[in-house]
């Protein structure tokens, strides 16, 4: 996975992003719980656990 550095004080995180506007209202209504429930999956694609 690709890293690169955030900041000045060196920190590395990866490259790979979970965009977030969905879940709130920008797009029209949002569902909070079905928001809260994506993160968790989120994390498992991304860190390799929950």
């Amino acid at each position: 996975m690709k890293k690169v550095h955030l900041g000045s004080q060196g920190l590395v995180v990866s490259a790979e992003g979970l965009g977030c506007m969905s879940m709130s209202t920008t797009y029209g209504p949002s569902d909070e719980q079905e928001g809260l429930a994506t993160l968790p999956s989120s994390s498992m694609g991304i860190l390799g656990r929950a």
